[in-house]
């Protein structure tokens, strides 16, 4: 027996030893057990100890084969106290032997030798974050740990779906190799390098964005501008149609537009030019410039009926607005589903844009122009600038078919289990977007599965900070996609796993949500008062602990833990390409050597057409598009144009 209990406080238990303390290994951080002869044996963990003395901390207590923890008991003062046996250590810690549905994690600290085996279920099967200071061995933890789960259990999780948001690019190195250690297991991975890529480009069809998703990628800014992009995704399907129902409500939105305009009040200059201006770019076969207006003895065209004579006054103005109203439609007319255009490109969207402007009365009032143009000018800079590329999608697919081809590997024609989006080179700003686009799409379409839960998507965040944050998403659309997700994602088998250095950045809500943590050395003070009062059942000998924790070691604590556990993680093989520099290398190397490392210059740049907008002319602003603009299309590839344009 190692001693006597002195006295219970709280959760702390003061025991007088009777045992030489210097012929005992550390026992610091070991088990120890109370028996007075009840069912229930109190578990304590060694938190110090002096030559005469030692504090344990209660932790739990073993009943009929199972340990339970919390502190519902403490021990009674004719306790026998010993350490902790293996048998009873494996009810902490998990059994030694790996079985279907647990994966191995690392080795105890504190046990030498001591296998730390997870029940799947438990750590994957809800959120978790893994934290920690920039090198406390975190890429490597999340690359150990991932590896793992498909080399070391007996059965490997094929049908799992882990889409892997890589900030810097680093995690190829850890995966690509998965498949030669099973046949059946395939890696992944797309790039949003469109330079040199090296793998697939990410791409995300343009249609399959809705209100939401617009606003986020056009950083709208109030909820007032959700009407213009509710109404330009309304218009597309039809200003870039060509049947005959098509064309007939495409001349109803141009009619009203027309006759807004005409009515206005405005001088008859202004009036005729914006007309012109509007049926210039907008029209069709049946109503544009060169449409006939017949009257008895005459017959002219609309462009000719738009004269400004020597008082500045429209003489046939009557006889314009008559001719436009005939083609509005006074019945509500739909134009059924089936003749609708669904797939459309960024120079159409930028074109309904413009038109949805228009019809919501930009051309009148300098107060609208101001609130919403500007996201038609947003609009403009993403289809002619680089990032088009990323929206650029070849054909057209249902948003069910894209995630499908997200998971199917075609290299191999088989399933990928992991699916890595490389955001490395795209800002910050951006790679939130799609971060937010790809996470929503997954979330509906777990949430329209049938029954529900019976896919399971992962997603996991590198330098989540970054991304998940309390952004101005609610106050625009009422919520963030990631704290929904944090919500609402279990039920419906949608999993949030946030890697990051910096904690107190994080969303809140989210990290609330998370019922495992993987910690790291963590020194910042901030951070580490942000975990103690964010992050449950975290003792002040913990909060201690982080800060001393060597690179690869780690504190786990959690649904899938029954109690803290110390463990080092072991190095993944291969590594992720994520150590830092060697300046004895760099600075240090032959100027020779440098120069035969220094990469070739490409002076051979492909030129790029200009895009062609639904009216088959050059887009408003390309003509003042500078040579970085025009020149350079890395992927060599037209843009998506429309089959039927609006003539």
């Amino acid at each position: 027996m190692i001693g006597k209990i002195e006295e219970i406080i709280d959760n702390s238990v003061k025991i007088k030893l009777n045992i030489n303390i210097n012929e005992q290994p550390n026992l610091v951080n070991l088990h120890v057990i109370f028996e007075d002869g009840n069912p229930r044996k109190v578990v304590a963990e060694i938190a110090n100890t002096n030559q005469t003395h030692m504090i344990a901390t209660i932790v739990g207590e073993i009943k009929d084969g199972e340990f339970t923890p919390g502190s519902s008991i403490k021990p009674s003062f004719k306790s026998t106290i010993r350490l902790i046996r293996q048998d009873e250590l494996e009810l902490l810690y998990g059994q030694q032997q790996l079985q279907v549905g647990y994966t191995n994690f690392g080795t105890s600290n504190i046990y030498e030798g001591y296998k730390i085996n997870v029940d799947i279920n438990k750590f994957f099967n809800c959120h978790f974050s893994i934290l920690g200071n920039s090198g406390s061995g975190k890429s490597s933890t999340v690359a150990s740990i991932l590896q793992k789960l498909f080399t070391s259990c007996p059965t490997p999780p094929y049908n799992s779906s882990l889409f892997f948001f890589d900030a810097y690019g680093e995690y190829t190195n850890a995966f690509s190799k998965l498949n030669s250690k099973n046949p059946n297991l395939h890696y992944k991975t797309y790039t949003t390098n469109i330079v040199d890529p090296d793998t697939e480009i990410l791409r995300i069809p343009i249609w399959l964005l809705d209100v939401d998703d617009l606003a986020l990628l056009l950083d709208a800014t109030s909820p007032t501008q959700l009407p213009i992009i509710e109404k330009t995704l309304k218009l597309v399907p039809i200003l870039t149609g060509s049947t005959e129902n098509v064309i007939r409500r495409k001349n109803d939105i141009i009619a009203r537009a027309l006759q807004d305009i005409l009515l206005s009040g405005a001088d008859s200059t202004k009036i005729s030019d914006q007309v012109i201006s509007v049926l210039a770019k907008f029209n069709t076969p049946t109503l544009n410039l060169e449409s006939l207006i017949v009257q008895p003895g005459y017959t002219r065209t609309f462009k000719q009926c738009l004269y400004i004579d020597k008082t500045g006054k429209m003489q046939e103005m009557e006889l314009v607005v008559e001719f436009v109203r005939g083609y509005i439609i006074e019945d509500n007319f739909e134009v059924p589903e089936n003749e609708l255009n669904p797939f459309y490109s960024l120079n159409d969207l930028e074109m309904s844009m413009e038109f949805a402007l228009i019809s919501e009365g930009i051309l009148k009032s300098d107060k609208i122009f101001d609130t919403s143009n500007i996201m038609n000018v947003r609009l403009h800079s993403l289809a002619t600038g680089d990032y088009r590329h990323y929206f650029n999608y070849p054909n057209y697919v249902t948003r069910d078919q894209y995630i499908e081809s997200l998971i199917w590997d075609a290299r191999s024609n088989s399933k990928a289990q992991i699916i890595n989006f490389n955001i490395n080179y795209v800002d910050d700003r951006l790679a939130k977007v799609i971060t937010k686009i790809l996470s929503r799409m997954l979330f509906l379409k777990s949430s329209v599965t049938k029954p529900r839960g019976s896919r399971a998507f992962n997603i996991i965040i590198e330098e989540a900070h970054r991304y998940v944050q309390h952004d101005n998403d609610i106050e625009l659309l009422g919520y963030n996609i990631f704290e929904r997700i944090a919500k609402e994602g279990r039920k419906y088998g949608v999993f949030l796993s946030l890697i990051t250095q910096r904690p107190s950045e994080l969303s809140d809500t989210c990290v609330s949500q998370c019922a495992n943590f993987v910690i790291l050395r963590t020194l910042h003070p901030v951070d580490l008062k942000y975990i103690k009062e964010m992050v449950p059942d975290v003792s002040s000998e913990i909060m201690l602990q982080l800060k001393n924790l060597k690179p690869g070691n780690c504190i786990a604590f959690g649904s899938a833990f029954k109690v803290p556990t110390i463990m080092y993680i072991d190095l993944p093989d291969p590594r992720p390409l994520s150590d830092n520099i060697d300046l004895t290398k760099v600075w240090y190397q032959a100027p020779t050597e440098q120069a035969a490392q220094a990469p070739v210059q490409q002076n051979q740049r492909f030129i790029q057409q200009p895009p062609q907008n639904m009216m088959g002319s050059m887009p408003m602003a390309q003509s003042q598009m500078g040579p970085q603009q025009v020149m350079g299309n890395p992927l060599n590839q037209p843009p998506i144009t429309n089959q039927n344009p609006v003539t």
